[in-house]
């Protein structure tokens, strides 16, 4: 009885060393409880344009679903309201003007500027110490030149293009080739939507038993530029006919509005392919998954205004009022985030940030400021809004967010105005000459927040000059 004894508790430890592996036999041995990060990036999609955020056509199905199974916030802003400064801030965590990109790269900016300035430290740089492999797929748009490059900058990985938009098949910019891996020029064929899906699939599977950072800045659904048309071809969205022939139109419909939808329901399928893969890979319970759009839809002639939405807000793109800065965001983070919740607490994408860091366990830095904050709390229900206030501006347009109240200018020499988001989320009542008291105070506060966003300010690169006269920008 007590070598049977002695034999049974053999077997039973020797099932505990083996516990840790056995128990991830169907996916691959967890070698560090790190959590991974998938952070979606999506491009110029509006407030209202996917299925969990109101619109009645369009079919976003895997969207709408990672929003069920998280948390899909309701106040959920970027700092600037175009593509360049909106994702040097989601990487740095810090405003436009305090990390120096505040504009619009140009064409030539694209290919061999500078864009953020150096000393500036980015998300894959933070996680990286931590021991995260890291990789960007898709729209880089925040600089090109030597020492500026994704894999100069903390990501062992880069597939994707320098500038601000491509043409979806070609994959050209202003008649250049422009899809790169690495720092070289990479010939590839493919719609870029599905091209950045599996080349993140293919990362995390390689990389299935490290911790790891996936940073997917898809081009999907920003318009086509004529610039970036053969000669003749119309510029159109750009979109495979099967998505099309999803909604009962014909693949070669030509109507821009279905067109635009089918653009959308596109990046769906590639989104959903890639949380796909998590799960496959028995990943979804240690991923924390970010899905945000770097700025609402362009509500500009050709770039999103007869086709896009951002209902129920106000105007859109490289604006500061609502439905230029406030965004569909959602957050699944199993274990964290309780599954079917709405967050309408004021947050922003510089809180990605600082997210990751408490994630992987990592330190605010010291040596510089970060005007985002852990959202954890407030994403979870079990606290306000970690901001008393937010600040954007993109150009000469201005807007500060206080509780309820908005200031909002075209330009600094217009007058503020003032709108109440709670009454009025689509600002349509300017309230400036009935609250003067809420407008002068909001009002410094602002001029109090332009003198301190100096503080740790970096100095803006020195722009390349434009490839010819009357170049345009390129967002």
């Amino acid at each position: 009885m007590k070598r049977a004894a002695r034999h049974t508790r053999v077997v039973l430890f020797a099932l505990l060393l083996v516990a840790p592996v056995s128990l991830c036999a169907a996916g691959s041995p967890i070698t560090n409880p790190l959590p991974n990060v998938l952070l979606l990036y999506l491009d110029n999609v509006g407030y209202g344009d996917l299925g969990c955020y109101g619109h009645p056509l369009v079919k976003t199905p895997r969207m709408d679903r990672l929003a069920s199974e998280g948390v899909r916030c309701t106040e959920f802003y970027v700092a600037a309201s175009s593509c360049t400064p909106s994702r040097g801030a989601i990487l740095t965590g810090r405003h436009p003007l305090r990390n120096g990109l505040a504009h619009q790269l140009r064409t030539n900016e694209n290919w061999i500027g500078i864009g953020l300035p150096q000393r500036e430290r980015i998300l894959p740089q933070y996680l990286k110490q931590a021991g995260y492999a890291t990789a960007c797929f898709g729209k880089w748009n925040i600089g090109f030149a030597p020492g500026s490059r994704p894999t100069e900058r903390g990501f062992d990985e880069f597939f994707g293009f320098r500038s601000g938009n491509i043409n979806y098949y070609t994959h050209t910019y202003h008649g250049e080739y422009d899809m790169f891996r690495g720092t070289e020029c990479h010939k590839v064929e493919g719609y870029s939507t599905d091209l950045f899906a599996d080349a993140a699939r293919d990362f995390i599977r390689r990389q299935a038993q490290t911790p790891w950072l996936v940073y997917l800045p898809f081009n999907a659904a920003h318009y086509v530029s004529s610039v970036n048309m053969a000669p003749g071809e119309k510029p159109e969205w750009q979109v495979p006919g099967k998505y099309l022939e999803r909604y009962g139109w014909p693949a070669n419909d030509p109507d821009e509005k279905h067109r635009y939808l089918a653009v959308l329901t596109a990046l769906d399928d590639a989104i959903g392919r890639v949380l796909d893969t998590l799960d496959d890979l028995k990943l979804r319970q240690r991923t924390l998954v970010i899905l945000i759009s770097d700025n609402g839809a362009f509500m500009l002639p050709k770039c999103g205004l007869e086709v896009a939405s951002n209902a129920p807000l106000r105007s859109g793109g490289t604006t500061c009022y609502e439905g230029g800065v406030r965004v569909p965001a959602m957050f699944r983070w199993p274990g964290k985030i309780e599954p079917n919740t709405v967050c309408q607490e004021m947050l922003s994408h510089l809180d990605v940030l600082p997210l990751c860091l408490a994630a992987a366990g990592l330190p605010l830095p010291q040596d510089r400021v970060l005007d985002g904050r852990d959202p954890l709390d407030a994403l979870s229900g079990r606290a306000k809004s970690p901001h008393a206030r937010l600040a954007f501006g993109f150009g000469q347009t201005a807007g500060l967010r206080e509780g309820a109240l908005k200031l909002v200018r075209s330009k600094p020499s217009a007058a503020w105005e003032l709108y109440d988001l709670a009454a009025d989320p689509g600002e349509q009542e300017d309230l400036a000459a009935r609250r003067r008291a809420d407008l002068a105070r909001l009002a410094a506060e602002f001029e109090q927040w332009l003198i301190e966003v100096k503080t740790d300010a970096s100095e803006p690169a020195a722009r390349p000059p434009a490839e010819r006269p009357g170049k345009k920008t390129e967002r």
